[in-house]
């Protein structure tokens, strides 16, 4: 509650959140990946790299599920 109104979210917005925060966190990885790789002398190919993004992603998802358990009781 902010300022005596409440200010909640309904389950589809936060579900359209979620999705748009995962696929931003996916690009952002992969384009740092391309970034950064380079410079500790990794080759790594295109398909290499959207699939290690995508690896990093699902392991970031499941553990932000298994906090967000911890904290829901």
């Amino acid at each position: 509650m902010l300022y005596g109104v409440s200010m909640a979210q309904s389950k589809c917005l936060s579900l359209s959140e979620a999705i748009t925060n995962t696929v931003v966190g996916y690009a952002l990885a992969v384009a740092t990946q391309f970034a950064v790789f380079p410079y500790f002398g990794l080759q790594v190919g295109i398909l290499q790299n959207l699939w290690l993004g995508l690896i990093f992603t699902g392991v970031s998802v499941r553990g932000a599920m298994r906090c967000g358990a911890c904290l829901t009781g």
